[in-house]
């Protein structure tokens, strides 16, 4: 475990890079090998405006990457936090707690918040309104959405005290089990199901991208399911029922298109038409 830490300490920006783009790499392969869905789309056009989302969540992270090393800095020094005023333990219990946290404030919230809050949703709906979900709409998150993950995410290591290792610990777990769920693989039911007790499994999440409530507020975890079956967010959908999208958003110009996708937080609301609260 000093290894790990010791790595995730000093991590290169390099290395961090390396993990996101093998994990596209891995993942897209095998979604080539044992498809979920033939998806009826042009795969490297669907993968563009992905990626042009993902270079904008690199992006805002970076400039604002200070924030969260001060913030690191700052609960480790004063040991403030849980994890600061927890006794002496075990490092692996130490890291798993520190883990599960940050994916409860830093992941399940924040992806709780955006679907209760309308402001915020008018941002998180990019990424639902993608009809063709595969590896690379693990990324899929306007400018405006990505800094409003990165605020829960500081928020998280101020309330828990996580130390920086840490934090580059779950960002890359968080990126490589993003990607996994989202990727559009073929698991047997089984093991899908076995998974969906302690992990968000591909099908688990796969609910959450189904078009019309009350499935789209459902299924909020992003490493660990524990916190969609304790808050009772936890659903369940039978695969070959499955529809993509959001039901606001159903037309190619509205989701497949570049310029509209940034433009949707600014237009006029659309709202559900099964919910008329966001």
């Amino acid at each position: 475990m000093n290894d790990i830490i010791a790595y995730f300490s000093t991590i290169p920006s390099l290395h961090r890079g390396l993990i996101l783009a093998g994990g596209i790499a891995f993942f897209w392969l095998l979604e080539s090998i044992n498809p979920l869905f033939k998806l009826n789309y042009k795969k490297w056009n669907h993968a563009g405006i992905n990626i042009f989302f993902t270079l904008t969540t690199i992006i805002v992270n970076f400039v604002m990457a200070f924030i969260l090393l001060m913030a690191a800095h700052w609960v480790t020094k004063n040991h403030f936090g849980i994890l600061q005023w927890l006794p002496e333990m075990n490092i692996w219990i130490f890291t798993l707690i520190g883990l599960l946290l940050m994916d409860l404030i830093g992941a399940y919230l924040a992806h709780w918040a955006q679907h209760k809050t309308h402001w915020m949703w008018r941002f998180h709906l990019i990424h639902h309104t993608d009809t063709w979900i595969d590896t690379t709409s693990a990324n899929r998150h306007h400018p405006g959405e990505s800094v409003i993950r990165f605020v829960f995410t500081t928020l998280a290591v101020l309330v828990i005290g996580v130390p920086m290792w840490l934090v580059f610990l779950y960002q890359s777990l968080s990126v490589i089990f993003s990607q996994f769920n989202h990727a559009n693989i073929s698991l047997p039911k089984n093991i899908d199901r076995i998974l969906s007790y302690v992990i968000v499994s591909p099908d688990m999440h796969k609910v959450h991208h189904h078009y019309v409530l009350p499935y789209t507020d459902s299924n909020y975890g992003n490493i660990f399911s524990v916190w969609d079956r304790l808050f009772g967010t936890f659903s369940i959908l039978e695969r070959d029922k499955i529809v993509y999208g959001v039901d606001t958003h159903h037309k190619p110009e509205a989701h497949n298109n570049l310029k509209n996708l940034l433009k949707i937080p600014f237009q006029n609301y659309r709202s559900a038409s099964e919910n008329k609260n966001r």
